[in-house]
């Protein structure tokens, strides 16, 4: 029940939403990348990509200093549901925006 609980939770929130749009149109994407293409201070990015691992919803690969994340796979009936309705809203999802030409980060 808490997962569930905290899975609907985490679709409670439009940046999370975003985020997860975001994530399923460019795939395994760097923190800082994220940060730069969401105009998100980091701090804020790390609470969302927080909750929407708890709530199972993202994975995150670390390198270094660097983590990578997401959509999980595979998901979940729900999850798998909630983000096909995801992909039909109307939402403007932003451009990936690379910190360095040579796809190393550099914030």
């Amino acid at each position: 029940m808490d997962i569930f609980l905290k899975s609907v939770a985490a679709l409670n929130d439009e940046t999370r939403v975003l985020i997860l749009r975001f994530l399923d149109e460019h795939g395994r994407t760097c923190v800082c990348d994220l940060q730069n293409s969401l105009e998100m201070i980091q701090s804020r990015l790390s609470r969302h990509l927080k909750i929407l691992k708890e709530a199972g919803f993202l994975r995150v690969e670390r390198r270094g200093t660097w983590a990578y994340y997401s959509v999980r796979c595979p998901l979940d009936r729900f999850r798998t549901e909630a983000l096909q309705e995801i992909r039909h809203l109307d939402i403007e999802v932003p451009k990936l925006k690379k910190s360095s030409q040579t796809g190393e980060c550099k914030l």
